[in-house]
């Protein structure tokens, strides 16, 4: 790409720059000045070392990146209101600040980060059926102007539906203890818990055309729940045996289970059986 191009995408994405967001004390980053960019600069700007950028730069512009290509100016407040009669004094719309890249482009940026979550190291944020997108990161620290040894920033930034993404979540955490400290495994989880609480919140509904999940071999798998209702207690054991089986009732034969037949959970999930 060469150093003005790289730097100048830099640049249109926000990095180097205050996004303008309603908080105080808002950094800029830091980034390296073009004329002092030679080739060991421009090789580590491309793999993010030298260089430092704000969570909300970070979320700003990967939101550009899988919205179709438009920064916008990001905000907290909705809006200010009167507190006696709550008519709105001041609202906050959304402002595109510039058009990036194309939309062809931002499509096959979220092709590439919901691969990610369905493939390679992301793949602990992966929520059956809601086409799930997100990015590792494991930043190494820096003290007396050396990188540190064993002690890292690990971050996951996720994001869904991933065909129309409504919610993008970034989380980092500061020199995790007792794991192994990679993006994938220390955070990618705490994401799911958010992305997976957000679908209730938002009433996000389930999308055709998600791909599988590629399972390693001591990963847990989605396994689609049978229709057992109307079954004696037993037969119902014997096709539920990938579960765990909870039933109440004093009678012998399945009147209604929890989760529904057809549903996806994981393998040695609890599946609730009402006997009659």
């Amino acid at each position: 790409m060469g150093k003005e191009k790289l730097f100048d995408y830099i640049n249109k994405f926000g990095f180097g720059t205050k996004t303008g967001i309603d908080l105080n004390g808002e950094g800029t980053g830091i980034i390296f000045n073009l004329d002092k960019v030679g080739n060991v600069e421009l090789a580590t700007t491309a793999f993010g070392q030298g260089v430092s950028v704000t969570p909300i730069q970070q979320i700003t512009a990967v939101s550009a990146a899988i919205n179709g290509g438009y920064l916008y100016k990001p905000y907290i407040v909705k809006s200010l209101n009167e507190p006696e009669t709550n008519s709105v004094i001041q609202q906050n719309e959304k402002q595109i600040v510039r058009k990036v890249i194309s939309e062809e482009t931002s499509e096959k940026v979220r092709y590439a980060l919901e691969s990610v979550v369905t493939n390679g190291t992301g793949r602990p944020a992966f929520i059956d059926g809601y086409r799930v997108g997100g990015k590792t990161g494991t930043a190494q620290k820096v003290k007396d102007g050396k990188y540190m040894v064993g002690n890292y920033i690990t971050s996951f930034i996720g994001f869904l539906p991933a065909d129309d993404p409504q919610v993008v979540v970034y989380v980092a955490i500061d020199n995790a203890k007792g794991v192994t400290q990679y993006g994938g495994t220390v955070v990618a989880p705490i994401v799911k818990t958010i992305l997976t609480d957000a679908i209730a919140a938002l009433n996000i509904e389930k999308r055709e055309g998600a791909s599988d999940k590629k399972y390693n071999y001591n990963d847990k798998k989605y396994v689609e729940v049978v229709n057992v209702v109307g079954l004696d207690k037993n037969d119902a054991i014997k096709q539920l045996k990938a579960f765990k089986v909870e039933y109440t009732g004093t009678g012998n034969t399945v009147t209604y289970q929890s989760p529904n037949a057809g549903e996806r959970i994981l393998e040695g999930d609890t599946v609730r059986l009402l006997l009659e």
